[in-house]
């Protein structure tokens, strides 16, 4: 059974192989290539302007773009426009070769432009592996000198910027040369299809290298006025690991600009937030500081030790808004539009989130509409005060994610407006039921012996 499953999962790599080849034009070829590597933090961003060409002439209606095999897993956002910089659906498939993506391109386009953002992460290594405490933070960056495309290529172009002039070493693919912060490789001209040339970039990097290994965040809605959120966040520093003891007094002592530590953190949280807190497990956190800004408020998180290479930190982070602002009806109709995630820091790391969102009881007809692709876990119910038969609360996941995946989700629901007065009358209910027990009790006699009548006295 085992070598037929194998035999089959040959056969269907082989199908979808032969699937890929078969759906490229041979025709198209990629005229000219602008590819632009960002290496500025933790993250690898890499932006493509390219511009298609039909040997015969004819309209482009669709264009594959492949992600390497070794780059699937690490590829957390990917975007693609056309030269309206109008957004163009992507289609996923995997193939043996990568992740493929086909785009349909407006008709009548004889040589169209098509503008594509990728995001990676975890794609920057630190090398050394381990650093003491005053020792320099460097970064390997493992990418190819060539546009990997299923198209040939007539000329392309690649920069690279990085973080930090302190270059220890870089592949001299010729021409190839750097200035300041830049590496340009490039131009190259007529590059067969998946034509591959490594490339790797040893340089100084001190960007906070700071990852939400998990977050769980919890949305309570309440259709009297209010929703509050709650964050439950683990946070760790993915650089270069601590090698040695910390001394407190080296690092006060420590002048430079830029160290291997990350000090604090800026969040950003809705305009409207109220009642912000902010700790962890020994209690409130009072060194954060809290700055109303005019489209967020900006809470300034500092841990109560800086974070080096390894460390970690758990913390909770919580606050109230307004319900009109995110919470809409129409009858009996509700619609629940909020954000998947926050901006928890500038270019995070998230690897997994899982949101619940916590409905009034009674709440019926649900339907959540994500703005990407999630993972949808089981409804279960959850009781509070005054609760009879549980609120409905909406579970959902995702890997992997960026600033790019700050999006609201809308989440449908049927909500009888009857039921708001549940929890009063079963206030009303609950206090008229106690007032008749103590009428009730004090009108009881209890007492073990009668009490004689008075004794009357004759005249």
């Amino acid at each position: 059974m085992v070598k037929l499953g194998l035999f089959l999962v040959g056969i269907v790599t082989v199908l979808a192989g032969t699937f890929v080849q078969a759906a490229i034009d041979m025709e198209i070829e990629n005229r000219a290539v602008d590819r632009t590597i960002d290496l500025t933090s933790q993250l690898v961003k890499i932006s493509y302007k390219i511009t298609l060409e039909h040997k015969s002439k004819l309209p482009i209606s669709t264009y594959l773009f492949i992600v390497p095999e070794a780059d699937r897993d690490r590829l957390s956002f990917i975007s693609a426009k056309d030269s309206s910089k109008k957004e163009l659906k992507l289609t996923e498939t995997t193939t043996p070769k990568g992740v493929t993506f086909s785009m349909n391109l407006p008709a009548g386009a004889s040589n169209p432009v098509v503008y594509i953002e990728t995001v990676f992460t975890k794609s920057l290594k630190p090398f050394p592996s381990s650093i003491t405490q005053s020792e320099r933070q460097l970064v390997q960056y493992f990418g190819n000198v060539y546009f990997y495309s299923p198209y040939p290529t007539v000329t392309q172009k690649t920069t690279v910027h990085l973080s930090s002039r302190n270059v220890e070493s870089y592949t001299q693919f010729k021409p190839s040369a750097q200035s300041d912060s830049t590496v340009t490789y490039g131009p190259y001209d007529n590059v067969a299809a998946f034509s591959h040339e490594p490339m790797t970039i040893h340089f100084e990097n001190y960007t906070p290298f700071l990852t939400v290994t998990r977050l769980e965040r919890t949305i309570e809605v309440s259709h009297w006025g209010n929703i509050a959120v709650e964050e439950t966040i683990d946070i760790v520093h993915s650089g270069a690991t601590l090698k040695g003891a910390f001394s407190r007094y080296d690092y006060q002592k420590d002048a430079r600009s830029n160290q291997p530590s990350v000090k604090s953190y800026k969040t950003l949280l809705p305009a409207s937030a109220t009642g912000v807190y902010y700790r962890d497990t020994n209690g409130n956190i009072s060194t954060s500081a809290l700055r109303p800004l005019k489209d967020a408020v900006e809470l300034d998180l500092r841990p109560r030790f800086p974070l080096f290479g390894g460390w970690r930190t758990h913390y909770t982070l919580g606050y109230n808004v307004p319900s009109f602002e995110y919470l809409f009806q129409n009858g009996d109709n509700f619609l629940l539009k909020m954000r998947v995630i926050d901006h928890i820091f500038d270019d995070m790391v998230i690897d997994e989130v899982v949101t619940k969102v916590i409905l009034p009881e009674g709440a019926n007809n649900i339907k959540l509409i994500a703005p990407y692709s999630i993972q949808r876990h089981a409804d279960s119910l959850h009781y509070t005060y005054l609760d009879t038969f549980g609120r409905p609360v909406i579970s959902f996941s995702k890997r992997n994610l960026v600033e790019n995946h700050i999006n609201d989700f809308n989440l449908k629901y049927n909500f009888s407006r009857v039921m708001m007065l549940q929890e009063p009358l079963l206030v009303v209910g609950f206090l008229y039921v106690l007032f008749l027990f103590v009428i009730v009790w004090m009108r009881l006699d209890f007492s073990i012996i009668k009490e004689k009548e008075p004794h009357q006295h004759k005249d």
